[in-house]
């Protein structure tokens, strides 16, 4: 009887013991659930054409899902990807519940300006970087956000930027224009008062653009119809470092004297042009490109005015290949002037 008494109260205990640490998994579990359920409200609260992941909570990935229309997308959203769909427009008010977006991409769609609402992007106060690349745009849209850092329109259909598109984007610094069909920029940038980068490849462009903001330090036109350097031009640009005009129709007639004689200029690039005689250009200048032109003389003076231990040229690369100079053309002089020379081709 005794031992049968034992086994019941060591049962008991057991039982209690059990359930005590039962009820405490319990709780814990209880916990456990609504700790999640609390990390999952924003995900939840995500479009089932995409993906809204807990490592990511201000991210919506929708691309490559075949989309033809723009998402709903949750107020707590700040980097919506949209890219490789089929989206043709975006309508008004699209964004209206998400005014803290802060990136877009529509890259690789097929929105058209006609049908993108004039003021799709109004609202969008903190939005820094909008990229709307390889669509079928003909306009630049209106209306933009001052906020816009980065501007990416490449590989689309425009033609003319009017001269109010861009007003009021003093924060802008990267503009991407490349391989459109742009012709006229009449006074487009002159209020783009951070633009630091500006890439016009690929496209109609005959002259350089004028009204550039002083801030501008990248200046890409390869591939254009440009034949001339307006006099005085790197005046008004005073910071630019890297200039690209490969690929044009540039003639020694069209290079007034000492156009590219500024200390700023880092990198410059004429190569697949008409010129017949090297530029002068600055003894800061380091990287030079004339490859592919119809050059035939190699003038030292285009790089020192007179040779001498204080006066030389800080030039690192010069390409004068495929044009009509031999290395038996460079003068023996040439080692004092370009004393830091890492490479010639010719």
């Amino acid at each position: 009887m005794s031992t049968v008494v034992v086994l019941l109260i060591i049962g008991i205990v057991d039982v209690s013991i059990s359930q005590q640490h039962s009820s405490f998994r319990w709780l814990s579990h209880l916990r456990g659930r609504w700790l999640n359920s609390r990390r999952q409200v924003d995900s939840m609260d995500c479009p089932l054409e995409c993906d809204c992941p807990l490592a990511y909570p201000t991210a919506m990935y929708c691309h490559g899902r075949n989309l033809q229309h723009v998402p709903y997308v949750p107020s707590h959203i700040k980097y919506a990807y949209l890219q490789h769909n089929q989206i043709t427009g975006i309508k008004d008010g699209v964004f209206d519940n998400a005014t803290s977006l802060v990136w877009i991409v529509f890259s690789y769609n097929q929105l058209n300006s006609n049908n993108v609402s004039n003021n799709v992007f109004g609202k969008l106060k903190n939005l820094n970087q909008l990229y709307l690349d390889h669509n079928e745009l003909s306009r630049v849209p209106q209306n933009l956000p001052r906020s816009i850092t980065k501007l990416q329109l490449s590989h689309n259909k425009i033609s003319k930027i009017l001269p109010n598109t861009l007003k009021g984007m003093s924060n802008l610094t990267i503009l991407q224009l490349q391989a459109n069909a742009i012709e006229d920029t009449i006074d487009a940038f002159k209020e783009l008062k951070s633009l630091t980068m500006l890439d016009m490849r690929k496209n109609k462009v005959k002259k350089i653009p004028d009204s550039l903001p002083e801030s501008l330090q990248q200046l890409y036109l390869e591939f254009n119809s440009i034949e001339s350097v307006p006099e005085g031009f790197f005046t008004l640009c005073p910071n630019l470092q890297f200039v690209r005009l490969a690929h044009n129709m540039l003639t020694d007639k069209g290079l007034p004297s000492n156009v590219f004689n500024i200390s700023t200029l880092i990198e410059l690039d004429l190569s697949f042009n008409k010129l017949e005689r090297i530029p002068v250009v600055s003894r800061n200048l380091e990287n030079l490109y004339l490859q592919a032109n119809k050059i035939k003389e190699f003038s030292l003076s285009s790089f020192c005015g007179t040779v001498n231990m204080e006066n030389f040229s800080m030039l690192k690369m010069l390409r004068l290949d495929a044009n009509g100079i031999s290395a038996k053309d460079i003068p023996a002089d040439a080692a004092y002037c370009l004393r830091h020379i890492a490479f010639i081709d010719v």
